[in-house]
């Protein structure tokens, strides 16, 4: 009976960090609209020299304006056959993100200054960045982040989005109306947004997109997409560290079941 207790602490110890990584470890599946960029419901309109890492779509409008300047380096789909079923689904997944159990409410709070790890973030009403947002993933590249956004997403000038472990190419921001992104933001994740979304002059998603279900995407001077290629990076000093304390502490409990 000895042996079979440490047995099973033996497989506690290996089967822990399993768990911790599976942890919100199903992604949005976006379908075909992941392969945009940018999809708008009724109009795409830009100013200036915007670089879309992805396709450009919208639909059922029609209209796209301001390519040239601006540049796609996939396909441009206008209402047709490509951009209605990126649309139906944007809808699955814009509804899939909706329908998830929020972990944590932030209803009234300012994203500016916090640093989250994976899970479900609900607002009851708007959201605003001032500042920078940090989203540890913990080490592990395919977590999950998700916003449940009840009505506007707003951020600041020169406000930022950052990854503090390593890149992470699942983070969704479920928007129940219009996203503004301020002039000069660095943001991260796919917006879905149920009418609209503006970019200021020189906001970015690195990796991520801006997809709109109803209305328009507006750009300004804009770089969207190609920025999911990083490769992680070191764990910070206080994730070792906890991984340290984990690791003594299961050593000594090991210790004293064989003791006794």
């Amino acid at each position: 009976m000895k042996s079979f207790g440490f047995r099973c602490l033996t497989l506690s110890f290996f089967l822990l960090p399993l768990l911790v990584g599976s942890a919100y470890a199903d992604s949005i599946n976006l379908g075909t609209a992941g392969s945009y960029a940018v999809l708008a419901g009724s109009a795409v309109t830009n100013t200036g020299s915007s670089v879309l890492i992805g396709n450009l779509g919208v639909g059922p409008g029609c209209s796209i304006t301001g390519f040239p300047p601006g540049s796609a380096s996939g396909a441009t789909n206008a209402c047709n056959a490509a951009s209605s079923q990126a649309q139906k689904d944007l809808l699955t997944a814009y509804n899939e993100a909706f329908n998830m159990a929020a972990t944590a409410t932030l209803t009234g709070k300012n994203l500016g200054g916090m640093i989250l790890t994976p899970g479900v973030y609900f607002f009851a009403s708007s959201a605003q960045l001032t500042g920078t947002l940090t989203l540890n993933d913990l080490g592990n590249p395919n977590a999950v982040f998700v916003f449940q956004i009840g009505s506007t997403l707003t951020t600041a000038s020169s406000s930022a989005v950052v990854f503090s472990s390593s890149l992470d190419k699942n983070v969704y921001w479920q928007v129940g109306s219009s996203a503004t992104l301020g002039t000069g933001t660095q943001f991260e994740g796919n917006i879905l947004a149920l009418t609209s979304i503006t970019m200021n002059n020189g906001a970015s998603i690195g990796c991520g997109s801006a997809l709109a279900l109803n209305g328009a995407v507006t750009l300004d001077n804009n770089k969207i997409g190609g920025g999911c290629g990083g490769t992680s990076t070191v764990p910070e000093p206080g994730t070792m560290g906890l991984l340290g304390t984990g690791l003594v502490v299961l050593a000594g409990a090991a210790r004293r079941r064989m003791r006794t």
